[in-house]
């Protein structure tokens, strides 16, 4: 197989979906922080 053909099999994802993904992720840690008490910082 050649590169420009590997192209056609590889995984899509368009950037809107890995930023949401990243903000996704950073919501549940925050909201994780804030239930077990180390958000704010004291």
């Amino acid at each position: 197989m050649r590169y420009f053909e590997a192209d056609d099999t590889s995984i899509k994802l368009s950037p809107k979906m890995i930023i949401g993904a990243c903000i996704g992720a950073g919501v549940v840690v925050m909201g994780l922080n804030i239930a077990f008490g180390l958000w704010p910082p004291k």
